[in-house]
């Protein structure tokens, strides 16, 4: 009886541990999955993070890049500006210079003109030679 009474206390005992163990194996598995659910809750809140600063960092660049390229542009157009209010300029100041050459010519002309009825007219019968030209009588 004292055999029977002793093996059931082992029995109990070992069944005790099994149960024991069992829920230390359970509160382990648990324990890791929180764990690894805690880490993948990490990686994915990190990722977020960098996800999140690269397109930060993108649209900075992009602007970056805006800002330059209407500066870009707006130099391009004042001195686009420039140049034609340069070209406009010497467009002026050619006309101006060929009107002042057509006055000049004008006025060279008149006096041109002005002078020559003022001068003798040419004998026209000069040289001995009637109208001009020779007879072929020589």
């Amino acid at each position: 009886m004292n055999i029977q009474l002793e093996k059931m206390k082992q029995n109990q005992e070992c069944e005790k541990r099994k149960r024991i163990a069992e829920e230390k194996h359970k509160e382990w598995v648990q324990k890791k999955r929180e764990e690894e659910r805690r880490e993948r809750k990490r990686k994915l809140s990190k990722e977020m993070a960098e996800k999140a600063t690269r397109e930060l960092e993108k649209m900075q660049l992009q602007e970056k890049a805006d800002v330059k390229y209407k500066e870009w542009l707006r130099k391009k157009r004042a001195e686009e500006a420039e140049k034609k209010k340069k070209e406009k300029e010497k467009e002026k100041e050619r006309e101006t210079e060929l009107q002042e050459k057509r006055t000049r010519s004008e006025k060279i002309f008149k006096e041109w003109l002005q002078n020559d009825r003022n001068k003798p007219q040419p004998a026209l019968n000069g040289y001995g030679f009637p109208h001009g030209k020779s007879t072929g009588l020589f």
